[in-house]
């Protein structure tokens, strides 16, 4: 190799590994805030919980490997384009040809690593993540039980907990309707309750301890069995699916495939996801040798500017080759083209584009990118001027140069979630029912949305101040500052108040749109991957806990009529095991706000049973008709409470109720303390990122953003551990919410006060 394809190759490697690291760590958060948080305040070892985040890498990786690549060449070429070193490069007879070179070179290696994930890595690896999973799930099945949410997920039986400790050993204050087929339809309440499994045997038993079984018949009989100790055999399916965790498509190797395609065939079955899945894993590396071509195409230039046009144009390409990859697996699925066509058109379409692209820049490296009115928005791109008293001309130049740094980065980061999120759901659509639909997957990525803006601002004001410092030290600009009087903390002072702002936009987020648009993204999701909206569809939420701590249950609520169906009221003692009162009703209808500050309802044709402590029946009343009052027609409508749905006010109230009532809030005080402490990571990572990137200024800005990404996943791993151990109780709420923040800000002090102003 020459110096020139050295020289090249250093060049896109940097940005390369940085923007792997990026995207990558990007697509773990999700995983690492739903997994990792909820294994370690289980008690899941450390080392199991690390396994589980190995396991998700090579998934990511087919994924980033090739976009990195293409940013790398993008953000290389165009350095030497701005700098005019590809000028030099021509003027000494180095044509565009001769820079294929070391561009192949790295396109041939990201296809090498790029298969060798999808082909051995990714398979191997995503079965292991299904099988530690499924592992944990079964140990721990009683963990898997959320306090004071109905939990339906064991066949014909519905769940209900008041404490779950987050030390282990099973429930406390336990509620439980058996509906299975075969037996007398009963209601369980008991004291203490937990799943014992085992794993040999394909076993799974309920054992309740301290309670009591309530039972009708049809005859109007109604019976009390008091018990100490009471073992409920469940189904061993709802547990243990026959043979493990069946590997799926991504789970299987290429042999498995064609194996199970075979399979397929033989039952007269159309192997249509399993012969796409076999060309994806060659079609989705060979994309690195197109992206290798179109980058560089796209970076170099003789012009100084379009830059960010060429970015962003990069953006689309990646954007359009997965539309075009996963569109075509529904022309699949019709019988319309064979699934190697499909799988591989992105790659001749947008090949064919590049070559285009290749052949038209090398004859004109002079001539600008032209793209009608795009061209026109994107090279045009900037920070309008800010007319403020307060902000001169400096202000102005360095909230610019910092406004477009963080926006270009927040512009990858979503498209990079959106791309992720389409993959994933986009075969739930190919192979779902009538319920998962095209339209369903647009309005969850409507609604998921905010939470990307949740995760993507943090990182994009950490990267922007990176960035900025790291140019204006690079240049000499910071110290041509210095030498007229202007310090370091005066320069940040405009990237400071960025980042009080985005500060207060996560604030407000999580104050108004984020928990809603969550939870309605969360139902559509569900809906998608084959689960029924009965959990988050308000109209079928058969089970409301209410204010006092009553459970009512209802076949179904119309909200024209204000009509409550088969209602059954449960009203409880002192303590969970006994049952006070239970009320039936085949109809309740709201009459109207009572004088004393309670709700009337109008039962129709029921009864009243009032029980004694010991279960014994002291007065049974049927009625014809007859009012009460109960829970307002708003109380039947609103959602389960949880505190990843909800705002600031609405967890602190949620969580005084709670602790009135003698329950344990620890999770819920972390909860409450990260929405107020997490938007102040904006500050915390700019007072981070300034003296660091005036430190490795001088490396280049993507050295200090390399070193950003560091810190950034330092952070995000400390959050994860803090809130595991402040929700099992080991650290105060408080202390573990703010705990990262007190020690980053710590850290970020120490170097202001250390760095040369």
């Amino acid at each position: 190799m020459r110096i020139i394809d050295r020289y090249v190759i250093r060049e896109v490697l940097w940005p390369l590994v940085i923007g792997l690291l990026v995207f990558t760590f990007m697509l773990i958060i999700p995983y690492l805030i739903e997994y990792a948080e909820s294994f370690i305040s289980k008690g899941v070892a450390t080392l199991v919980v690390l396994r589980i985040m190995a396991t998700l890498l090579p998934g990511t990786l087919a994924l980033t490997i090739p976009m990195s690549l293409l940013l790398g060449l993008l953000v290389a070429f165009g350095r030497l384009s701005a700098d005019r070193e590809f000028v030099a490069l021509q003027a000494c007879g180095v044509s565009l040809m001769r820079l294929l070179r070391p561009v192949a070179v790295l396109s041939v290696l990201g296809w090498a690593a790029t298969s060798y994930v999808m082909l051995v890595a990714m398979p191997d690896a995503n079965q292991r993540y299904r099988e530690i999973v499924f592992s944990i799930v079964a140990e721990r099945a009683e963990g898997e039980v959320r306090p004071r949410v109905f939990f339906e997920d064991f066949p014909d039986l519905v769940l209900y907990v008041r404490e779950v400790p987050a030390s282990g050993g099973g429930w406390r204050d336990v509620f439980m309707v058996d509906s299975r087929p075969g037996h007398p339809p009963a209601t369980y309440l008991a004291r203490q309750g937990r799943v014992v499994i085992d794993r040999e045997r394909e076993t799974a038993e309920m054992v309740l301890e301290d309670g009591a079984r309530h039972t009708a018949d049809a005859a109007g009989k109604y019976e009390v069995f008091q018990f100490e100790r009471l073992l409920l055999r469940l189904d061993p399916e709802s547990v243990f699916p026959r043979g493990g965790p069946a590997p799926g498509a991504r789970e299987m190797s290429i042999p498995q495939l064609r194996a199970r395609a075979a399979e397929l065939e033989a039952q007269g079955i159309y192997p249509h996801s399993e012969l796409f899945e076999i060309q994806k894993k060659f079609s989705i590396p060979f994309a690195c040798l197109v992206f290798g071509l179109i980058g560089l195409a796209l970076g170099v230039s003789n012009r100084r500017d379009g830059k960010l046009a060429s970015f962003v144009i990069g953006v689309g390409v990646i954007f359009i080759y997965y539309v075009l990859l996963w569109l075509g697996q529904s022309l699949v699925r019709g019988h319309i083209v064979p699934p190697w066509v499909s799988a591989w058109t992105p790659n001749i379409v947008l090949g064919g584009a590049g070559l285009l692209l290749f052949r038209w820049r090398d004859r004109a490296a002079d001539r600008p990118m032209r793209f009608g009115a795009l061209a026109r928005m994107i090279p045009a791109f900037r920070i309008p001027p800010l007319r403020l008293p307060m902000l001169g001309t400096l202000d102005r130049y360095v909230a610019a140069t910092y406004a477009r740094t963080g926006g270009l980065a927040a512009l990858a980061m979503a498209g990079l979630f959106y791309i992720s999120t389409f993959l994933d759901l986009s075969d739930k659509v190919f192979r779902g029912g009538p319920e998962a639909t095209w339209s369903m997957l647009g309005a969850h990525l409507w609604f998921i949305t905010p939470q990307y803006i949740y995760y993507i601002v943090p990182l994009s004001v950490l990267l922007a101040a990176l960035v900025t410092v790291g140019i204006l030290t690079k240049n000499s600009e910071l110290v041509v500052m210095k030498a007229c009087g202007i310090s370091l903390y005066r320069v940040a002072m405009p990237m400071l108040a960025g980042a009080i702002i985005a500060g207060g936009v996560l604030f407000m987020l999580e104050q108004t749109i984020l928990g809603p648009a969550n939870r309605r993204a969360e139902a559509i999701r569900h809906v998608l991957r084959g689960g029924s909206p009965q959990t988050f569809d308000v109209l079928l939420r058969r089970w409301v806990v209410g204010s006092s701590g009553d459970i009512y249950h209802f076949d179904y609520y119309d909200p024209r009529a204000q009509q409550l169906v088969n209602l059954t009221i449960y009203e409880f003692g002192e303590r969970m095991p006994a049952l006070a009162r239970r009320t039936f009703a085949e109809r309740a209808i709201y009459v109207g706000g009572a004088a004393g500050g309670s709700d009337t309802w109008r039962l129709e044709r029921g009864w009243t049973r009032e029980l004694s402590d010991n279960g014994d029946t002291k007065t049974f009343t049927p009625f014809e008709q007859t009012e009460v009052g109960i829970e307002s027609t708003a109380y039947f409508t609103t959602q389960q409470p949880d505190e990843r749905f909800m705002s600031y006010s609405q967890l602190r109230d949620y969580t005084e109720r709670l602790r009135g009532s003698g329950f344990d809030v620890s999770a819920q005080l972390v909860a409450l303390e990260r929405k107020i402490s997490f938007p102040f990571v904006t500050i915390v990572m700019t007072l981070l990122a300034v003296p660091f990137a005036v430190t490795t200024g001088r490396h280049g800005a993507m050295y200090g953003i390399g070193v950003g990404i560091v810190l950034a996943i330092t952070y995000w791993v400390a959050i994860s551990i803090f809130a595991a151990l402040g929700t099992g109780g080991l650290v105060n709420p408080a202390l573990a919410a703010w705990a990262p923040n007190l020690l980053f800000g710590a850290g970020a002090g120490y170097l202001l006060l250390t760095v040369r102003t």
